[in-house]
């Protein structure tokens, strides 16, 4: 990057503004931290899907201001990763240990899997494809999380579950990146469809979060098809990967 190029003030001023917006997300993952402690977990995963809204359009915004030449003395990626590793799996991880979700005598093997698993897949030097893909499962902890306590499964499936996953995250499967969609697909109706798909998806979170402890079979259809239609697409463009034009 060329260090001469001239930024507005104002321009500088967003860029600080985007970087303290996604910093905030450590804050909401503090703030989880905290309602594990207090038992009180539908709060938990309230301050779950903020943080992960947070993560969703930061990094729109960030693109948008070229955030690199207007904040360069901060490394946004870096802030980024932090932010995650904390919200998507320090947290789950801590809410796996105090609750009953996992066998009690297999409870902390199956969380050193998820730590060590992710510490993996974050620090790989490609663990962002050159074609804005994720590569292995790209520690979404805090979705799984979410399921496996609202599905009230036995401890053993959920620890079978999460194990897999762990694994997943050393298997070279490219997994969509749900805010870069230039390499899914050439049509732009397509790309925009998955967007929005992926905002009814988290709609549709938020609504079973907000019925709790009652249930919806819409939402849950709606939710479990998005799901479906995710990994069908990330193994699609794993095998069949996107021919520049």
């Amino acid at each position: 990057m060329n260090n001469n190029i001239m930024v507005s003030k104002s321009r500088q001023f967003t860029g600080w503004l985007i970087h303290v917006f996604t910093a905030s997300g450590a804050f909401l993952g503090l703030l989880s931290l905290l309602a594990i402690y207090q038992h009180q977990y539908r709060t938990t995963f309230w301050f779950m899907i903020i943080a992960t809204l947070i993560d969703a359009v930061d990094g729109v915004f960030a693109r948008m201001v070229k955030i690199k030449e207007a904040v360069p003395n901060i490394n946004g990626e870096l802030l980024d990763n932090i932010v995650d590793f904390l919200n998507y799996t320090i947290v789950p991880a801590f809410f796996l240990l105090v609750t009953d979700i996992l066998p009690v005598e297999w409870r902390m093997l199956c969380v050193m899997a998820i730590t060590f698993s992710s510490a993996y897949q974050f620090s790989q030097v490609d663990a962002k494809t050159h074609d804005h893909f994720f590569k292995g499962f790209p520690s979404y902890w805090n979705i799984a999380l979410f399921y496996l306590f609202f599905w009230q499964m036995s401890p053993w499936a959920n620890m079978t579950i999460l194990m897999g996953l762990a694994i997943l995250s050393f298997i070279p499967i490219k997994y969509v990146y749900p805010s870069r969609l230039e390499y899914l697909t050439h049509n732009g109706s397509l790309r925009f469809m998955m967007l929005l798909a992926t905002i009814l998806w988290g709609l549709t979170v938020a609504g079973l979060l907000w019925i709790y402890p009652q249930t919806n079979p819409t939402l849950i259809m709606v939710s479990m098809g998005y799901l479906i239609l995710y990994v069908g697409i990330s193994l699609y463009r794993t095998w069949v990967p996107l021919i520049s034009l």
